[in-house]
């Protein structure tokens, strides 16, 4: 019971992460901006990228945004966003999701089965990534987590962030009984056993909207064994 009570926590922040005033379903646009000054379909004024920020001008006023920075103006919501030094305004709509038809996220059913334990090898390396929008990088990764799900062995190939272990995935679900890709986050094992609750498999930011970048699975962290837990996809 108190797992599936912490797990209906985990949902509830879920659903407002989500489906809240700025959350992430509200994202509207991306504005990739260069140097040159250049209007922006629905907002006012003309934007650029200029010494690291996004600039602006909201009525009449000038905006400087820093990449992660935001102001609310005009019952919308500007963040200044960066990738590989390429600099976009993004604009947070709370009408967005209704325009979309989207209103809830359509999950598996709970299931102790699929918190797993694995071990944790650590293993620094870098991969060629690609993004949802075919953006190419090159990401380091910290270490490779052992697991089995049904009797069958697979490795999950993780980043660490703060304490937290972090990964895109797609299993046997994936583009069928769940959304093309999902992510997961699990605490840093301190003995080098690692918990992964793949209840908590989640739906990733583009697929709620197309104007998120999302990074895609590394080809060691696609597989043939379906992971039938967690967030499936968004309705």
């Amino acid at each position: 019971m108190e797992l599936r009570a912490a797990h209906e926590d985990w949902m509830d922040e879920r659903e407002t992460r989500v489906w809240g005033e700025w959350g992430l379903a509200t994202l509207a646009a991306t504005h990739w901006l260069t140097a040159d000054a250049t209007e922006l379909e629905g907002l006012p004024g003309r934007w650029r990228a200029s010494d690291g920020e996004v600039r602006g001008e909201v009525h009449g006023e000038d905006v400087r945004l820093a990449p992660g920075q935001q102001l609310e103006a005009a019952g919308v919501l500007l963040r200044g966003f960066e990738r590989d030094g390429s600099l976009a305004l993004r604009v947070l709509d709370p009408a967005a999701p209704a325009a979309r038809g989207i209103s809830s996220i359509e999950r598996f059913e709970f299931s102790e089965a699929a918190r797993l334990h694995g071990r944790v090898r650590g293993e620094a390396a870098t991969a060629e990534t690609r993004s949802v929008d075919d953006h190419a990088a090159t990401l380091s990764f910290d270490a490779i987590v052992e697991l089995e799900w049904e009797g069958e062995p697979f490795s999950l190939t993780v980043q660490e962030d703060d304490g937290w272990y972090f990964a895109a995935f797609a299993d046997a679900t994936a583009g069928r009984e769940s959304h093309a890709f999902r992510f997961i986050r699990f605490p840093v094992p301190v003995d080098g056993e690692a918990v992964v609750d793949f209840n908590r498999a989640y739906l990733p930011p583009c697929a709620f909207s197309d104007h998120y970048v999302c990074v895609m699975p590394v080809p060691g962290n696609r597989w043939s064994v379906p992971i039938r837990a967690g967030e499936r996809l968004v309705r």
